[in-house]
């Protein structure tokens, strides 16, 4: 095969030599896609003349039909190339070799990562717009690639530094593996119309901006609630070392999980009150873990003597077994205390307590990066008629590290004179 495929500087070394994973993440415009549907067609061509047969198999989280998939990237890159499309034939609905022996195959792992599994003679498995890919989907798809020399390339924009994704694949890259970051100015080919896209959202939307085009972490949704005031924090320095009084009480404050698999996520926050400020330490969550697993990470921490601070339901008994987290963590040794139901509209209260105590908030960055994700994140959900209603808070991942923040300044605008009263366990022996 001969033919020469101009790519990103950045992205050669990426595809030179051996590897079983290969991938690229970054922001918008850094031509990634275009790089790697193009180099997919590539892998196919080569594998056909060598006289392999099988199928490249190019996934998304999330496609309902043909038009949601990277086919029209695939045949685009195709027909950019005449030499390679002198080796394709591609019609409506599918892309081959001429001779056969390579078929394209566009799936989407959300609803068909059986079809993956049963799938014969996978040569790559290419799975682009991958932040959302779940463990589950990941720990199926991966050992579906078993012939040699099939590889497994994954293109991305991070989203949550949490993520399944960039857990897998930057965070802990596996051995055998090719990732590099990418954004728009490694793109030599960044057309002009979309750098003044780019401008525009740099003046106009710049909570917005570091995660679009420059491949950082989301930290900022449209309708966020605290993405601005985040912003500030960061201006003013108030995100940063903070260490722990230790004249002063440690703070717990908790949004309850389950323990099963499809669970809401546990959160909690760690922090002091000094004065008229709020010093958050720490930040923990977790999903489908038993109260055990949580209670290690307070004393493994250093937070054995931490007071926990529980939203209404922590004071509800288990249909089953007769206990609460209220009384979990009190048999635990821990002072619990149950936080009374706002009432109704309780969200809305915890998200106006919120705005008013983020200005004195101060963070510790090391240890809350993955909670400021959450908070940067929580937004208003918004009707899909043209009214564009605002339908209270939404409800996905960030809103359990949220809902615990809420909490947090809730109970700091306690009255003067009307202190919490926290239930201590008589064991410990306070008075």
């Amino acid at each position: 095969m001969r033919g020469r495929i101009e790519l990103p500087e950045r992205l050669v070394p990426i595809f030179e030599g051996q590897a079983l994973f290969r991938g690229a993440y970054g922001g918008r415009g850094s031509a990634k896609t275009r790089s790697f549907a193009k180099m997919a067609a590539v892998q196919g061509l080569r594998c056909a003349q060598a006289g392999e047969s099988g199928v490249i198999v190019c996934g998304r989280e999330f496609q309902n039909s043909l038009d949601e998939s990277s086919m029209a990237e695939v045949k685009a890159a195709i027909e950019s190339e005449p030499w390679l499309a002198e080796g394709y034939e591609c019609g409506e609905k599918y892309i081959r070799t001429n001779d056969g022996r390579i078929d394209f195959a566009f799936v989407g792992l959300r609803r068909n990562i059986e079809s993956v599994k049963s799938t014969a003679r996978i040569r790559l498995l290419w799975v682009d717009e991958a932040e959302p890919v779940s463990e589950t989907a990941w720990s199926k798809a991966i050992p579906t690639v078993r012939e040699e020399g099939a590889e497994i390339w994954v293109t991305w924009n991070p989203e949550r530094r949490a993520s399944a994704t960039n857990q897998r694949f930057r965070i802990n890259p596996p051995e055998q593996s090719k990732f590099t970051e990418m954004n728009w100015r490694d793109n030599p080919w960044f057309p002009s119309v979309l750098d003044a896209i780019r401008r525009e959202d740099e003046v106009k939307r710049s909570e917005q901006y570091p995660h679009i085009w420059e491949g950082d972490y989301a930290t900022a949704h449209a309708g966020a609630y605290y993405a601005k005031l985040l912003s500030d924090a960061q201006r003013e320095g108030r995100i940063g070392k903070i260490t722990k009084d230790p004249l002063l009480a440690v703070r717990a404050y908790c949004d309850l999980g389950g323990t099963g698999k499809a669970s809401d996520a546990f959160a909690m926050w760690i922090a002091q009150f000094v004065g008229r400020e709020i010093r958050v330490l720490d930040y923990y969550e977790a999903v489908g873990q038993p109260l055990g697993v949580h209670i290690d990470w307070l004393r493994e921490r250093g937070w054995g003597k931490a007071q926990i601070f529980l939203p209404h339901d922590g004071g509800t008994f288990d249909r089953v077994y007769d206990v609460s987290f209220e009384s979990a963590f009190s048999a635990a040794g821990f002072a619990a205390q149950v936080i009374p139901n706002q009432g109704r509209g309780a969200a809305r209260i915890r998200i106006e307590a919120a705005r008013r105590m983020l200005p004195a908030v101060w963070f510790n960055e090391s240890t809350t990066a993955d909670g400021r994700d959450a908070l940067g994140w929580y937004h208003e959900r918004k009707s899909e008629d043209v009214r564009d209603v605002g339908l209270g808070p939404e409800h996905d991942w960030a809103s359990h590290g949220a809902d615990a923040f809420g909490l947090m300044c809730v109970a700091y605008e306690t009255p003067a004179g009307r202190p919490v009263k926290l239930k201590y366990p008589e064991k410990m022996g306070f008075v």
